[in-house]
């Protein structure tokens, strides 16, 4: 019985895309200056994958004999973020971007949803980390009564409110409400409920009851392919959020990459067959949005530090794919993400060593080698490279 875990280590670029240029990206590589801001990083078991040997990744230095195949993916589809990403690994191509706002939302939008929600006000209305926000405006919050509004890189409309003073079903309800409006020429990929509580700015927490809002994507994925093929489809992170659900068997939330990584052990214990399909979050979240390279860093090393694990799990038929989805190159100015190429590192005990699969054209490659190694019939974008690896 044949399974594949699939793991993104979000934003983790390996280099600007030919139309970098074009996204305000030129000069963008993630991995190598992470790499030279560190002065060197510890990852043996990646390098081992072949991460160093991958064309144009300049750093790390090649490896002699590399355990798996490897390679890099242009991205097809027009976007650098994360829901673009996902869904083209999945095997669809947006050829027109979701929608980002990094001036903040039109007044037309904020009209809208005042109008339908009946909120006589918002605060922010900009491009915010989470936490800053609420720590800048909450107090202000608490007094008007108004919804935190904020977005970010990514195609999201964010409410911040709370909780016991607006109430969460009130949040809720304002999130349903943007939902419907945001679609077609507005459309973003997620809107947000981001409760929170406490008394002033000094002791405000967000809470665990976030609620996301996604879109289905706009096309047949390989998670449905292989639910249909009656295996199972674990999604460990913001996978399920991502793909709102669409193919999914099984999910389950975690509280950083580490945890990540303990319930994707979990989820190679008990499921026997399918895809256990892992979003990593910590590199463009906490790191690369945040312009830390070192923390970057540590962040790639303590992922490394726990792949032995990952290896010591795979079965005789498991295949082993460590990617991305964009980049955010911490060194680069400003906080959004960058037009990068992704890594593909591919390890099982069938998997030819050494194989370099090149350049590939499309992230849709990865999905449909996917539903190729698992055997399931399909028509989905992309082109299989399982007979280069297996």
């Amino acid at each position: 019985m044949k399974r594949v875990i699939l793991i993104v280590l979000d934003s983790l670029g390996v280099g600007e895309l030919p139309d970098a240029e074009k996204f305000g990206d030129k000069g963008s590589h993630t991995l190598d200056h992470v790499w030279k801001a560190n002065g060197g990083l510890n990852i043996p078991n990646l390098k081992k994958m072949g991460f160093g040997n991958i064309q144009g990744v300049k750093n790390l230095g090649k490896e002699e004999k590399v355990i798996g195949a490897f390679g890099k993916s242009m991205e097809k589809s027009i976007g650098k973020d994360t829901v673009t990403g996902h869904w083209e690994i999945a095997g669809v191509i947006l050829e027109k971007p979701l929608n980002t706002y990094p001036d903040g939302f039109s007044e037309e939008i904020i009209n809208e949803f005042m109008k339908k929600t009946g909120v006589k006000g918002v605060l922010g209305n900009k491009v915010a980390s989470g936490t800053a926000i609420i720590e800048e405006l909450g107090e202000e919050q608490l007094r008007t009564g108004y919804p935190i509004v904020y977005t970010s890189a990514d195609s999201v409309f964010q409410i911040a409110a709370h909780e016991e003073a607006i109430g969460l079903e009130n949040l809720y309800k304002m999130c349903e409400v943007a939902r419907e409006m945001l679609v077609g020429d507005k459309c973003v990929g997620r809107v947000i409920a981001r409760p929170f509580v406490g008394t002033k700015a000094e002791n405000f927490k967000r809470t665990s009851n976030r609620k996301d809002y996604a879109l289905d994507p706009f096309g047949k994925t390989m998670l449905e392919y292989i639910e249909e093929s009656g295996k199972r489809t674990a999604a460990v992170g913001k996978i399920e959020d991502i793909y709102n659900g669409k193919g999914i068997t099984d999910a389950v939330h975690i509280k950083g990459n580490m945890d990540g990584v303990d319930k994707t052990l979990e989820y190679m214990d008990s499921i026997d067959e399918g895809l256990i399909f892992t979003n990593l979050v910590d590199f463009d979240m906490l790191y690369g949005h945040r312009n830390d390279p070192e923390g970057y860093g540590k962040a790639i090393e303590d992922f490394d530090s726990r792949l032995e694990e990952i290896y010591s799990k795979l079965r005789d038929e498991d295949i082993l794919i460590v990617t991305a989805d964009h980049g955010c190159d911490p060194t680069m100015p400003g906080t959004d993400h960058s037009r990068e190429y992704i890594p593909i590192l591919v390890y099982g005990k069938n998997v030819k060593p050494g194989v370099n699969i090149g350049i590939r054209e499309s992230f849709t490659d990865i999905g449909k080698t996917i539903l190729d190694y698992l055997d399931i019939k399909n028509y989905a974008n992309g082109e299989s490279f399982k007979d280069l690896i297996i």
